[in-house]
């Protein structure tokens, strides 16, 4: 089946969901699957919990201090927009790259609020606000950076979950 419509709606509800993260009230919407997905009638629909959790497992990655655990929760051809890089990264070895210098800081991420809106039975967006306790590599200082988040996922024909579009920016200052 072809991941192309899925992938421009992904495109179309996470430009979307980026531009409004700021005015979210704290809570999840969780929309109706559609029933002509490629999980079919008979496939149950991810549930919020689902979806969550996926974060908690980018997290466990993240903890494990291997760029490479972390970037084999991306799909082949993800696009990874950083909080703390200006370069936009689209393939593997630039997830991997951008995940070798934010794990030197130790990150340990906790979500603020999220809210889930779920496409079909194989796309989900989960956006909110998440921060992250830091550690300097070089004096041990911590800090804390809180971030807007959007993570856009696409169930795979493995039925793994992988993110097809990862998008974090530090909060403005205002």
């Amino acid at each position: 089946m072809n991941p192309r419509p899925a992938r421009r709606r992904i495109a179309a509800a996470t430009a979307t969901a980026v531009l409004a993260a700021g005015t979210f009230a704290l809570g999840a919407g969780v929309a109706g699957a559609e029933a002509g997905s490629k999980g079919g009638k008979h496939a149950k629909p991810v549930t919020k919990a689902q979806v969550l959790g996926l974060f908690d497992q980018w997290n466990a990655a993240l903890r494990t201090g291997d760029p490479k655990k972390v970037a084999d929760l991306y799909a082949k051809d993800a696009v990874l927009l950083p909080t703390v890089s200006n370069q936009v990264r689209t393939d593997r070895a630039g997830i991997v790259d951008y995940f070798e210098h934010f794990l030197r800081n130790k990150p340990k991420g906790t979500k603020i609020e999220s809210v889930v809106n779920v496409l079909d039975r194989d796309t989900v967006i989960d956006t909110g606000v998440y921060e992250f306790e830091l550690t300097d590599h070089d004096t041990g200082a911590k800090s804390t950076v809180e971030a807007r988040y959007t993570y856009a996922y696409e169930k795979q024909p493995n039925g793994k979950w992988l993110i097809v579009n990862h998008h974090s920016s530090k909060m403005p200052q205002g």
